[in-house]
């Protein structure tokens, strides 16, 4: 499992009230990896936010991670 999975996942369970229901999906491609974010139905305005602001959050946490790794990704939250 790769560091900005783990931390999508951590940062995930403590914003939800179903923890157990958190999956983070990682699809490698040749230049930006793909992080799927599925929450409980209940959770998910937990992590969209209000105007998306947690979602807008949640990216930019993603975003300096991958810069100090070196690489590209994306966080795309699944219904």
């Amino acid at each position: 499992m790769s560091e900005l999975k783990d931390l999508m996942v951590y940062v995930s369970k403590a914003l939800v009230d179903m923890p157990d229901k958190v999956e983070v999906n990682e699809i490698s491609g040749e230049q930006t990896t793909v992080l799927e974010l599925k929450v409980d139905k209940t959770d998910l305005g937990k992590v969209i936010g209000k105007q998306g602001r947690t979602a807008r959050a949640l990216r930019t946490i993603l975003n300096a991670a991958s810069t100090k790794l070196r690489k590209r990704s994306v966080l795309e939250i699944i219904e």
